[in-house]
């Protein structure tokens, strides 16, 4: 914060009348050693409170003085009442001061909340933008499914479960003109931490198979629509379990889907 917009604040008159925490003052009182302006302004508001005290204090002139000091000495001992002195300027001078400090601390407080408001309403932009952000890639990914799907181009070859997952299912959608491949995988489970599903286009006389693909982010992937490799030429597809990073043949005995073109 620039010295003048400090300045300004009112935290000085606020440290000069001791309403800060002890945190706030110890900061003021490093900002006036090193800055002489600061200091500066911090004397003269002392200096302002103190005149202003000087000038609501009850004056008595010499000749007063003398005239109550006569009466002291009379060798009597009556009471001489002392008529209290109203003196309105004082009571509205004090008001005065204190409705300056309140309406110091209230534009305070009213500059932290601004201060506040105006943090919050970026953390709110922040959130909204990545919301935003999230919604976007999913639409796409929908957009992408649809589109796969409504290909009138793609061959659709339904996969059956086997052996050792007779309930599980997928379908392959395959451009034979551009020989692009998806696997809709909605009907396989997650496979266990450290596997993954491998694609395995075949040729089945003799049997040729040739991986296109690892469907990897399985969980991550709500669509469960995922894009591999090229096949240039199937006669069949089928999807087995594999270690992490996948295998040179298809592991037989977790073949979980199989279906021919």
């Amino acid at each position: 914060m620039e010295t003048k917009a400090y300045i300004e604040s009112g935290i000085l008159e606020l440290y000069v009348y001791g309403l800060l925490t002890e945190t706030e003052s110890e900061e003021v009182s490093t900002m006036a050693k090193n800055n002489p302006e600061i200091n500066d302004e911090i004397i003269a508001i002392e200096k302002a409170i103190v005149a202003l005290s000087s000038s609501f204090s009850p004056f008595h002139s010499v000749a007063n003085f003398e005239k109550i000091k006569a009466k002291l000495d009379l060798k009597h001992s009556e009471v001489i009442p002392l008529e209290t002195s109203r003196n309105w300027s004082q009571y509205i001078g004090w008001a005065a001061a204190i409705l300056l400090l309140v309406g110091i601390g209230y534009q305070y407080n009213q500059l932290n909340l601004s201060n506040t408001q105006v943090a919050t309403t970026e953390i709110e932009k922040t959130k909204l933008e990545k919301e935003f952000n999230v919604l976007k890639l999913k639409n796409q990914a929908y957009e992408t499914s649809l589109a796969v799907v409504r290909d009138a181009k793609n061959t659709v070859i339904a996969l059956g479960g086997q052996a050792v997952a007779p309930e599980s299912f997928a379908k392959v959608y395959w451009n034979q003109e551009t020989k692009t491949v998806y696997i809709d995988a909605s009907g396989l489970p997650e496979p266990p931490k450290g596997m993954v599903y491998q694609i395995w286009a075949l040729k089945l006389n003799p049997l040729t198979p040739t991986s296109i693909g690892l469907l990897e982010n399985f969980d991550a992937n709500n669509q469960k629509i995922f894009a591999v490799n090229k096949a240039n030429d199937a006669e069949a597809f089928g999807i087995t379990l594999e270690p992490a990073g996948g295998s040179l043949t298809p592991t037989m005995e977790q073949l979980y889907t199989l279906g021919k073109v």
